[in-house]
């Protein structure tokens, strides 16, 4: 437990405001949970293709919503501070 310090604390290091979304994975054990049940009510896929189309429609659709809710998850200009990478600093809209 004492070797593995520094990698359950690591959300520490973000700003007080994310704390919160960082060290809960609701939102992880919710969207498997979404997959889960609407892979369960097709049953049986014609084959792999129809799998990651549906996985990948379901992640669209839940990445979509996370970013319209802005006050509930982390956005890019919330987080920009944290990184030394110029393209994350970068605006939305290019002039």
């Amino acid at each position: 437990m004492d070797e593995a310090e520094a990698d359950v604390l690591a959300y520490m290091s973000f700003p007080a405001q994310h704390r919160a979304k960082l060290h809960s994975i609701n939102p992880i054990e919710r969207l498997n949970g979404e997959i889960k049940r609407r892979t369960e009510v097709v049953g049986l896929f014609p084959n792999e293709d129809a799998i990651v189309r549906l996985v990948g429609a379901i992640l669209l659709e839940q990445n979509d919503e996370w970013a319209v809710q802005r006050a509930r998850y982390m956005t890019l200009e919330t987080i920009a501070p944290l990184s030394d990478d110029p393209i994350v600093g970068l605006p939305a809209v290019a002039s």
